[in-house]
């Protein structure tokens, strides 16, 4: 039996999609999956990136190309009052749903993206949380010391295992990122001896030719080549 693990934060509509759709990827493979919320905007910040939402053009051609495949997938997307919008409540709920594996049920986690996708509400608009945490009947406080740093601490792992963004799957030590990727990972998982060759292994070695140089970088930091 295979041993995924999925990182994800309820913000991302590509991790909405890719967790409905995950089930279809693994139909016919003997597999478990554990369900991890990380903050993204923590990842982003380990590996100096902005968010697709911090770029005007890139959050336009986000909300345009998650409506589209949202409705290519049969999914019943309707996008949030606001977004981006500040995930920590939601993400520590699910921390605190934790079972003796030390992540979420399924269910917890469809209820939280179902929660932020399919209302059409503010997400975390404070009037609303109070029912989802009683439906949800979280077995630690959301709002202890404890809760927030098992958010913190599983973000800084998977950074540290070379998580940069949500969806991300973890499987055999190897990181499926993406909606896209989840072919990808069938096909690994059913075997295809693509993986166990060079075009898996070899692309850390691809050597840059030049670098951008970076904002505030100073002498010989992020300079080209």
């Amino acid at each position: 039996m295979k041993q995924l693990r999925f990182y994800f934060d309820v913000i991302s509509p590509y991790a909405w999609m890719a967790f409905e759709r995950l089930p279809l990827a693994l139909q016919g493979i003997s597999h478990e999956v554990r369900w991890q919320p990380v903050l993204f905007a923590g990842l982003l910040e380990h590996h100096g990136q902005l968010g697709p939402a911090e770029i005007a053009p890139k959050r336009e051609w986000t909300y345009r190309q998650a409506g589209w495949l949202a409705r290519r997938l049969g999914l019943p997307m309707q996008r949030p009052a606001v977004h981006p919008f500040n995930p920590l409540p939601l993400l520590r709920l699910a921390v605190a749903c934790a079972g003796p594996q030390g992540t979420p049920n399924r269910w917890v986690c469809e209820t939280l993206f179902r929660h932020v996708w399919t209302s059409g509400e503010n997400p975390e608009d404070p009037a609303r949380l109070p029912d989802l945490v009683a439906r949800l009947a979280p077995r630690r406080d959301p709002g202890s010391v404890e809760v927030k740093e098992a958010l913190r601490a599983a973000t800084a792992d998977a950074a540290a295992r070379g998580v940069f963004g949500v969806p991300t799957i973890e499987v055999d030590g190897r990181l499926f990122w993406g909606l896209d990727s989840l072919e990808m990972l069938r096909e690994y998982l059913l075997g295809d001896p693509w993986f166990d060759g060079p075009g898996w292994e070899d692309a850390g070695l691809w050597q840059p030719g030049s670098v951008r140089r970076r904002r505030g970088a100073g002498p010989g930091q992020g300079e080209s080549a």
